[in-house]
């Protein structure tokens, strides 16, 4: 009968161990406490197991508080009996004779201190011993016992007192946490540190006199004194635990985070948080590319700036990523076939229907080669290689590695993809730029421990390989012997539209560094690029995480040359080997080769045909050019400039210069070239100088020749006239690139200045 009154009662009355709103903490890898979650009673604690306890705390609790813990049933009713003496001599509660037990009992369900709330003590530990082990109670206990505030539990205690983990503890740390909880208000060691002291000694010679603890080993630690600096409450990396927390239902979630190396990101936050633009703020990411654990993450640069709207994660925000897709475009349309690092691209004004692509710097280039269009960030020989790629496939392989485009509703991948005319977030960014140091393998974030390195291929590894060296600064070839055996940093910019985001992405022996800058509410901030306010943020990130000893930059990773990978001389402009003093042979580059690839120039829809580059010719003997029914005439081929690129050359290399005479005696055929484009009115280098009265000049230019419309240029920044007869008008002083194009895509331009 009493034993089902007891099995009743235990079913009306259950013990309360599950809370509603739980305190939680979210740590670093290590386990330093990064930000804490407290409970709804305003109490954080750091949960922790038996195993991760120090022994010698566990030995000073257990011979302190209850040295007959492992053996009694709950309550031991010796100390029950004298307690019950104590108290009725006195007429109150004086002492309680609590078990370890009986105090998980009280902090589970408290109650008042009565003959009663004793009673329902006594059952709370009934109850503890008969539903769970003792390892339980005393895991219990660790994680639930006062330490003065809002701290409980041992783990709570140890880094807020001690700023270390609690299986570190000394022998005298150890005996000053075991008896704070029995006061912890009057006892707390950051303010009465004397009460604090003389209480632990009192543990100290407890232990002693119990033969727990050798004398020797006790008189050292009385000797340590009890003085501790303000309690320190966990306050690191709180959007990236934010984001945790709303991914993970434990008590204690542990990531991968560095909790030293996310302190010195952090400050260096604040620290330029000073230098930016009025409510602008910053983002800041560090990976680990040997296996994708996330090792810095700064969300903003300050959460408690509310001007700069610092709750606002910039890591994971949807942004115009601006050009930091170009290596990405490269290193696919290489694998493809379409490229080589040396391949002749043409950074010239283009026309797609309505969209006229320019340079960040306003401008246009002429000849440029695929290493130099990304090391310059040029955008018109992006939008080619995207072009011949294509946007849709480009989107779709990023997607299918980890890095999805955000497009406006209704619209398809085009070439504005490129130039950031797409969202993306810094954090997949980063991890897709794992790639060029995972042998073409875009490795997933990793942001805990137990997370399996998950990676997609993206492109090759020899791809990848030289991508990252062009964007190293080592588009040369170099034997291998006098390659760096760890590749130094590679790094690539981004600026959006508008002057909106400014970007970074940098990776180094073992780190990917993402930086982002701007104003989370997307509004434009002038003068703010990616190499003037991302890159000095990247390079003091990437100085924090240099190796700082001989032994440490020995286990730096490598990056050897893949076989897939040979250097090679080619020729422009058809961009292919040449047999030395071969005429079409205009230039000589020497480069690395995929596969031993080498494809041919690359040229824009419109410029195939008629207007490509290589020229069937018959010559006669004189070397004249003739109709191919000619007596003795004999084809050859040339291989010409794109016609756009003649602004830029030589006079020599033009084509009016390149091609040989026509005969006279045996012309040939009409090759419906059109006329070519003259543009008249201002001299190249001319200096134009403004009246004193006047502001602005006005410059009547022509563009003779030439066929259909005139598409004109004033620094990289299309015109509204397609007129042939353009009244030209500046009012600012400075140099300037006036350029003109017609509709078969002949460019005239030229260079003056205004003062």
């Amino acid at each position: 009968m009493v034993l089902v009154c007891l099995v009743f009662a235990d079913r009306i009355w259950p013990l309360p161990l599950n809370e509603v709103n739980p305190a939680r903490v979210v740590v670093s890898e290590d386990g330093t406490p990064l930000w804490r979650f407290a409970d709804a009673e305003g109490i954080w604690r750091y949960p922790v197991t038996i195993e991760e306890v120090s022994p010698r705390y566990l030995e000073a609790l257990i011979q302190y508080e209850d040295r007959w813990f492992w053996t009694h049933p709950g309550v031991n009713p010796f100390s029950v009996a004298r307690a019950a003496w104590q108290d009725l001599r006195a007429g109150r509660v004086i002492s309680g004779g609590s078990t370890l037990t009986m105090q998980v009992a009280r902090l589970l369900d408290p109650h008042p201190r009565t003959f009663g709330g004793k009673a329902r003590q006594l059952w709370r530990a009934l109850q503890l011993e008969w539903h769970l082990s003792k390892r339980d109670i005393l895991t219990l206990y660790l994680n639930r016992a006062p330490f003065g505030g809002t701290l409980q539990g041992i783990g709570a205690a140890s880094w807020a007192y001690l700023g270390k983990s609690p299986a570190q503890m000394s022998y005298a740390e150890a005996a000053l946490l075991a008896v704070l909880p029995q006061a912890p208000s009057r006892l707390r060691p950051d303010r009465w540190s004397g009460r604090a002291q003389a209480a632990r000694d009192k543990v100290l010679d407890r232990m002693v006199s119990q033969g727990v603890w050798s004398a020797a080993q006790v008189k050292e630690s009385r000797e340590e004194p009890v003085w501790l600096a303000p309690r320190q409450m966990p306050q690191l990396a709180p959007l990236f635990s934010r984001m945790m927390i709303g991914q993970n239902a434990a008590l204690k979630v542990t990531t991968t985070l560095d909790a030293s190396l996310q302190r010195q990101l952090e400050e260096l936050a604040l620290n330029v948080k000073s230098r930016l633009p009025e409510r602008s703020s910053l983002a800041i990411i560090v990976v680990d590319h040997t296996d994708m654990k996330v090792r810095g993450w700064v969300g903003s640069a300050d959460i408690s700036d509310a001007t700069r709207f610092g709750h606002v994660d910039m890591v994971t925000a949807i942004r115009s990523p601006g050009s930091v897709l170009k290596p990405f475009v490269y290193g696919l349309a290489m694998d493809e076939g379409l490229i080589h690092p040396a391949s002749l691209l043409q950074d010239v004004p283009r026309r797609t229907g309505d969209y006229r692509p320019g340079n960040f710097d306003s401008g246009f280039h002429g000849p440029v080669s695929m290493s130099e269009a990304l090391v310059r960030s040029l955008n018109l020989p992006a939008v080619q290689v995207l072009e011949a790629y294509g946007p849709k496939k480009f989107a779709g392989v990023l997607r299918n590695a980890g890095l999805p485009l955000t497009l406006p509703q209704g619209a398809e991948p085009n070439l504005s993809l490129i130039l950031g005319g797409a969202g993306a977030r810094l954090a997949e960014i980063t991890a897709a730029y794992s790639a060029f140091a995972r042998q073409g393998k875009a490795g997933q974030l990793r942001l805990q421990p137990e997370d399996p390195l998950i990676e997609r291929p993206l492109m090759s590894p020899g791809a990848a390989w030289i991508i990252r060296r062009i964007l190293a600064n080592e588009a040369q070839p170099l034997p291998d012997s006098a390659l760096p055996r760890v590749v130094p940093l590679a790094w690539k910019t981004g600026t959006s539209y508008g002057y909106r985001d400014a970007w970074s992405i940098g990776i180094n022996g073992r780190y990917l560094i993402g930086v982002w800058t701007g104003r989370p509410d997307g509004t434009p901030v002038a003068g703010q690029f990616g190499f003037a306010s991302a890159v000095p943020v990247l390079n003091q990130v990437n100085n924090m995480l240099q190796p700082r000893s001989a032994l440490e930059q020995a286990k730096m990773p490598e990056d050897p040359r893949p076989e897939s990978v040979s250097s090679g001389v080619i020729c422009w402009p058809g961009g292919q080997s040449l047999p030395a003093g071969d005429s079409n042979c205009r230039r000589r580059l020497s480069t690395w080769l995929l596969d031993n690839s080498q494809p041919p120039t690359l040229l824009m829809p419109e410029q195939e045909g008629v207007k490509g580059i290589r020229f069937p010719v018959w010559l006669n003997a004189q070397g004249q050019r003739v109709a191919a029914d000619c007596p003795d005439a004999e084809q050859k081929t040339m291989i010409v400039w794109p016609l756009p690129l003649e602004p830029w050359l030589p006079v020599a290399e033009k084509r009016a210069a390149r091609l040989p005479a026509r005969s006279t005696t045996c012309p040939p055929q009409d090759e419906n070239a059109p006329p070519p484009l003259v543009l008249s009115g201002i001299r190249e280098g001319g200096m134009i100088k403004r009246v004193p009265s006047q502001t602005v000049v006005t410059l009547p230019v022509l563009a003779s020749g030439g066929q259909g419309s005139r598409w004109w240029f004033l620094n990289g920044e299309p015109l509204t006239s397609h007129a042939g007869l353009l009244s030209l008008k500046i009012d600012k002083a400075g140099e300037y690139q006036l350029l003109v194009m017609d509709d078969v895509g002949q460019v005239q331009a030229v260079q003056f200045a205004v003062q």
